[in-house]
């Protein structure tokens, strides 16, 4: 008798991908801004849904959601969540896994998509992160008790090294 029927669309898609485009290039300075970029894109999305959808079935409609762009700092912090998910794998098997803002910043770029947003971002963790990570372990440059950094090289790529510091600190 009640029911709660979650549609999504494409609709409008065009108008996310350049908001989002724009979006994460430009620095966000004030909340005002991001506000009425939000406002505006919502505003050329619901007429796209109009050009797609009889005014009968959009008025059946209850409420219409318009999900925010991921932006920059919003990509990171799926990084870091990421991450944290590797480490706390690591620490199963005493290692340490500590990434630079550099790295965080590197594979957020490298793991965003205008077009499909945070979706490619798993696969790049992988690729640029576990699967060297996993390699190193098993050649046994890496070893129970190791601090591992990921940092940028001088050439932007992805490195995985032993934490130097915790190398020079004795172990009791």
């Amino acid at each position: 008798r009640n029911a709660i029927i979650v549609m999504t669309s494409n609709i409008g898609a065009d108008v996310i991908k350049k908001q989002t485009s724009l979006g994460f290039a430009l620095k966000r300075d004030e909340a005002a801004e991001e506000k009425l970029s939000y406002d505006d894109m919502r505003k050329k999305l619901n007429e796209s849904l109009k050009r797609a959808f009889r005014p009968e079935f959009i008025n059946r409609m209850d409420a219409t959601i318009i999900f925010r762009a991921l932006n920059k700092e919003d990509i990171q912090k799926i990084v870091s969540l990421e991450l944290a998910k590797v480490a706390e794998r690591l620490k199963e098997h005493d290692l340490e896994l500590v990434a630079s803002p550099e790295a965080l910043s590197s594979l957020a770029e490298q793991g965003y998509d205008a077009e499909f947003g945070a979706r490619p971002l798993r696969r790049v963790i992988q690729q640029k992160v576990e699967d060297p990570l996993s390699d190193k372990l098993l050649s046994g440059e890496f070893a129970n008790g190791d601090a591992i950094d990921i940092n940028v090289n001088d050439d932007g790529e992805i490195v995985l090294e032993k934490d130097q510091e915790k190398l020079a600190e004795p172990s009791l």
